[in-house]
């Protein structure tokens, strides 16, 4: 059915003036990239001296916390695979590759005293194979995986990690900044401290909510500027690289628009997101945000934790170092969520203490008809998008903002016209914001390939390229939306009409997928795609 309604649904499209007709373009020197992580790919857990990580002791150990059981030891098997994986990247026709460094494959137990050679050696013959084919490589220094070891110590908790983190990270720009010209020092921080501590949701799942979060983020921003004037004083000059660092959120829609309670429940839901991290390093004045600072010391002193703020304080002298540590402003985002304030009846339930009732935000998507996905709380609304965007423009100054993850999930297939369009639509929300004035430089699609999806296991997939977690090579195919993001990246447009059928070699690999992909891609998003186009066609042939 699909097949036979394009030709008519691009024709219709056209005579309507919808963006199928007028391709946009992007600026020529815009930074089109894929993305991956170490954990969620390389597999080889415990391979040559490999030191364990935090997940490798989570999924270990709790597999029960895992959906599918699974765990990351083998995944996708880049450790041995990594030239397809290259080769994977040169076929997108992408500049730049963002992947991670496993710390505890570097430095088994976060120490300078063992490093490895083989792990140094393997990241290096990658960094290698990507600059052969002019593909720049974006190297995250810490996304996620932390040597148990060091957690054993308190992790981000215990103020040692600054010294350590910054001994690993001169360790490799040592070893490959003479090759590497963008770094970002750490990934995601909110869900490193809030999920990794103040709740039992990522390694090391502390579940401890209102007050370890709080600890990590401080640690980790004191790190973070270390690193990054370790770098400036160290390795910029003649290494001739940036570095940055990468935040996340999901944006904050007011539930009710014309509700003044509702917009300043979406402000409050930015300070504390991207704030926590955002205002220290890219405000003019540093600092946290004074919202966090003010509502946080508030609810410490009725809560009975006396004068100390449950947020820990930094010095003048620190605020002053951690302010403008960074080249460029990394944004990760893939959905958004409605907004409403939390009350001080607590309607959320949210534990007392805990970050959530600092917010003071109640957060959902009920009643939204925004496409769904193979994740429950990612659906598409790429306004929010252009809104996010918006936001860090005028709050930060106009810094250079390099979108680092977007993406969207399904249950597996390879005909996956619903990421196509989700690609296409927040693609076009980004090009709005740029139109409007923001300072955007890149965008890095998530992810290469399907991987290890933290607390998901294998039930999720977020890749450009199927893999085939049976086969002993971890078979990689593109997808669909492999052939359309590479057509992006080589013209520099969107072309809402590009909607290749799949060929050969994927019509082969599609007879060899598992009995659950098959009846998933049957029913599942490409489907409502289908169906959508063609309410498309009959509304138009009705008007």
């Amino acid at each position: 059915m699909f097949k036979i309604l394009l030709p008519a649904v691009v024709l219709i499209a056209s005579c309507l003036g919808s963006p199928v007709s007028n391709n946009r373009r992007f600026p020529n020197d815009f930074l089109w990239g894929v993305g991956s992580s170490s954990y969620q790919i390389e597999g080889g857990w415990n391979a040559d001296d490999k030191g364990e990580s935090i997940w490798d002791f989570l999924t270990h150990t709790h597999p029960e916390k895992i959906v599918d059981g699974s765990n990351a030891d083998i995944t996708a098997d880049s450790y041995h695979q990594w030239r397809r994986d290259v080769q994977m990247a040169k076929e997108l026709h992408v500049g730049t590759y963002r992947f991670s460094l496993s710390w505890p494959r570097i430095m088994p137990g976060g120490y300078m005293n063992h490093v490895s050679t083989a792990g140094i050696k393997y990241y290096s013959n990658l960094i290698d194979e990507l600059l052969r084919y002019n593909i720049t490589p974006m190297v995250t220094i810490y996304h996620w995986e932390l040597p148990q070891r060091l957690q054993e110590l308190g992790g981000w908790t215990n103020p040692e990690i600054i010294p350590l983190f910054k001994d690993y990270a001169r360790l490799v720009m040592e070893m490959y900044g003479d090759r590497v010209k963008m770094w970002t020092t750490i990934n995601e921080p909110w869900h490193v401290c809030e999920h990794g501590y103040g709740a039992d949701y990522m390694a090391p799942s502390f579940n401890y909510p209102g007050i370890p979060a709080y600890l990590c983020g401080h640690n980790l921003l004191k790190a973070h500027a270390e690193v990054v004037h370790m770098y400036r004083d160290l390795f910029q000059q003649r290494q001739k690289g940036r570095i940055g660092i990468t935040l996340d959120t999901s944006w904050p829609e007011p539930k009710n628009a014309d509700s003044a309670e509702d917009r300043e429940a979406s402000e409050r839901a930015m300070q504390f997101y991207v704030g926590w991290f955002g205002h220290p390093i890219f405000s003019k004045h540093g600092n946290y945000p004074k919202v966090m600072i003010e509502r946080i010391r508030n609810l410490s002193k009725e809560q009975g934790f006396g004068v100390r703020s449950r947020l820990p304080e930094f010095t003048q002298e620190e605020i002053r170092r951690i302010r403008g540590t960074a080249d460029f402003f990394g944004i990760n985002s893939y959905t958004s969520n409605l907004v409403t304030s939390n009350g001080h009846n607590n309607t959320g339930k949210f534990p007392v203490p805990s970050f959530n009732h600092d917010m003071g935000v109640v957060e959902s998507q009920e009643g939204v008809d925004w496409p769904g996905s193979g994740s429950v709380w990612l659906k598409a609304y790429p306004k929010g998008m252009y809104n996010l965007l918006k936001w860090i423009h005028r709050e930060y100054n106009a810094p250079e903002i390099i979108v680092t993850e977007n993406g969207v999930s399904d249950r597996g297939g390879l005909d996956d016209y619903a990421r196509v369009d989700y690609y296409n639509s927040y693609l076009d929300a980004i090009l709005n914001a740029i139109e409007d004035g923001v300072n955007i430089s890149g965008y890095i699609a998530w992810s290469l390939m399907d991987s290890y999806e933290w607390k998901a296991g294998f039930t999720e997939k977020f890749g450009l390229y199927h893999v085939d977690f049976t086969s002993p090579k971890r078979t990689r195919t593109p997808k669909i939306s492999a052939r359309v993001f590479a057509q992006i990246c080589k013209t520099n447009e969107i072309d809402w009409s590009f909607r290749p059928t799949l060929d050969d070699q994927q019509l082969v690999a599609l007879a060899q997928l598992p009995a659950e992909e098959i009846d998933t891609r049957s029913s599942g998003a490409s489907n409502i795609v289908g169906w959508s186009l063609l309410s498309i066609v009959l509304l138009t042939f009705l008007r």
